[in-house]
């Protein structure tokens, strides 16, 4: 009997609180077993931008979840720092140029970075939403020699072809390719048919 899927998520200070939301809503419903690490600007950004000021799963979500676990970001002890605590991969949504610099470099000196480290050595799924605009040559460096190390690199650009009608469907458009590399199955609107939606 096959165990439920576990992904790791990290929240960092890039503008984008609502694609990480709705990414640990969309996990959690499809009863992936989440768990989820702030960094110190993640939770200013969460609390900026949607008013989230506590870190928990009723804040989040609005509900209690069983799927949901939560981790401190300093705690470089914790089960995420180990590769033993098998994962299916991890998000880091969104990404800062920070987290983005500490991540290429190796740096394992807060949980983020470790439990980043350990899914490259592992040779297990890391996925990086960069949402800084324009992008330098530093962040481009970065994400390069991630890129090389097995990452995928995967900005917050979501594609207009299905002729999004609300900032909603945006962020669907972002999650719903997220949740796709890391094989997790949703009714999210992505997918192009060839043909665009029927006017309503």
């Amino acid at each position: 009997m096959s165990s439920p899927k576990r992904i790791v998520v990290a929240i960092t200070g890039a503008s984008g609180a609502v694609y990480a939301v709705r990414l640990i809503d969309q996990l959690t419903l499809a009863s992936v077993e989440t768990h989820v690490v702030v960094s110190k600007w993640g939770r200013r950004l969460l609390a900026d931008e949607l008013d989230i000021e506590k870190i928990d799963a009723y804040a989040i979500l609005g509900r209690d979840e069983p799927h949901l676990f939560l981790h401190s970001h300093q705690d470089v002890g914790d089960t995420l720092a180990s590769g033993s605590f098998l994962t299916d991969g991890m998000i880091v949504c969104p990404c800062s140029s920070r987290t983005l610099g500490e991540m290429a470099c190796g740096n394992g000196e807060n949980l983020i970075a470790r439990a980043a480290a350990v899914t490259i050595k592992e040779s297990r799924r890391l996925i990086v939403v960069p949402r800084e605009m324009p992008t330098g040559p530093i962040d481009l460096e970065n994400m390069l020699r991630l890129s090389r190390a097995g990452v995928i690199i995967c900005p917050a650009n979501p594609g207009f072809y299905l002729r999004p009608k609300s900032i909603d469907d945006l962020v669907d458009f972002v999650v719903g390719k997220l949740l796709d590399l890391v094989g997790v199955s949703h009714d999210l609107a992505t997918r192009w048919t060839g043909q665009p939606p029927a006017e309503g």
